[in-house]
Order: C-alpha cells, then sequence, then structure tokens
C-alpha cells in the first residue's frame, strides 16, 4: 500500500535539543526529520511533535521548531514515554463534535466527519528509536492506526538499539520507509503541482 498524503499525519517524536547530541547519527537523523516536516508543511499534511520531559532534555532543536511551526503543528510535552499515554491518540483522531441543532436534519451519508478523523496513516520518526519512539508506535498499532516508521529519521545512541526497534516495529506490523520514500509516494507523480519543491528538499 502507498502511502497517501490526504490520508496521513506526520508524528515527529522528541527530537530535543540535550538529547540530539547523543543519538548515533544525529545529524542526519535530524536533517531527515527536518525535510519531513517541511514535506508536511508543503503538502498540508498535518503534523505534530512531542518533547519528553523537556524542563530536562530541552525543546525541539530549534532549526526543527521552524519547519513544524511552518507546518502548523502542535507541540505535546510529555513525561511518559508513550506519547499514546499522554493524549497523543486524542489529537491524531479527535472524537466527533455533537450535532449542530437537528441531528436529523442531514441523512448520515451527507454529515462530515470530524477534521483528522479520516487520517488513518500516521507517518512516525524519532528518538530514541527504542524507547519513546518504539513504545508510542506501538500504543498506535494497537489503536488501530496503520503506522509508517521512517527508518533514517529515527535514531538512538547506539544503532544495536536502533536496528532492535525497526526488527520489533516490523514484527508487530508496521512499515518500515525511508524519508525519499515518504516524498515520492506523497506526491506521487512528476506532474504534481509541488514536485520541484519537494524533489529540492531532498537533493
Amino acid at each position: 500500500m502507498l502511502l497517501d498524503a490526504e490520508e496521513s499525519q506526520l508524528v515527529l517524536v522528541d527530537f530535543q535539543v540535550r538529547l540530539m547530541p547523543a543519538i548515533s547519527d544525529g545529524a542526519g537523523v535530524l536533517a531527515n526529520a527536518i525535510r519531513l516536516a517541511q514535506l508536511a508543511a508543503l503538502l498540508k499534511v498535518p503534523a505534530f511533535a512531542t518533547e519528553q520531559n523537556p524542563s530536562r532534555l530541552g525543546a525541539s532543536v530549534p532549526e526543527l521548531q521552524v519547519a513544524l511551526q511552518a507546518a502548523g503543528a502542535r507541540v505535546l510535552s510529555k513525561m511518559q514515554f508513550s506519547a499514546v499515554e499522554e493524549g497523543l491518540g486524542e489529537w491524531l483522531r479527535p472524537s466527533p463534535k455533537p450535532a449542530q441543532g437537528n441531528a436529523r436534519s442531514l441523512p448520515k451519508h451527507l454529515q462530515k466527519p470530524a477534521a483528522g478523523s479520516e487520517r488513518g496513516t500516521i507517518v512516525l520518526a524519532g528518538c530514541e528509536a527504542h524507547v519513546c519512539l518504539l513504545q508510542t508506535a506501538l500504543d498506535l498499532l494497537e489503536d488501530e492506526f496503520d503506522v509508517c516508521v521512517v527508518t533514517d529519521a529515527c535514531g538512538s545512541r547506539t544503532d544495536r538499539n536502533r536496528d532492535a526497534a525497526f526488527d520489533r516495529l516490523a514484527g508487530a506490523g508496521a512499515e518500515l520507509v525511508t524519508t525519499e520514500m515518504v516524498v515520492f509516494e506523497w506526491i506521487r507523480s512528476a506532474e504534481h503541482p509541488d514536485f520541484k519543491a519537494a524533489q529540492a528538499l531532498i537533493k
């Protein structure tokens, strides 16, 4: 199944100023996270970020904050390792709003679904891959989201921990993808109006 920009939401986990220097290939991982946020802004894909214990680990890296702001991203501060335990699931799949006026005024098939509720694919990247990213992904899978983990935008302090996380995630039903896969699947065609701008993000 190809990724569809209109069915996707982007979640970036814990790209924080005091954590990233300890991450193996942290610069490369962060660069890809920034590309994903820029792509989400370009294609109007809803974006979210999390920050683990920000009083200790700091806010998101400034360069990423710029891209997140351009994407209109919401940022969730958390103490639990899984962001789902802190309410991320409700952000990704908001409860339907109560009907206004006469609930029977429109047939059900003509009533609009709640914003965001139809976007069941979560494109997920973050740190550390074997802790907060893994636990968030497993909880999202349990909540029946389709989860695509962007491997080159994920990191841990050691490659062994990162790779073990990928093995476990694949076994649990997550799709493992790369940043370029996301770019080209979200735009689908060289005739897409944003093709050149999207291509420029990865050159």
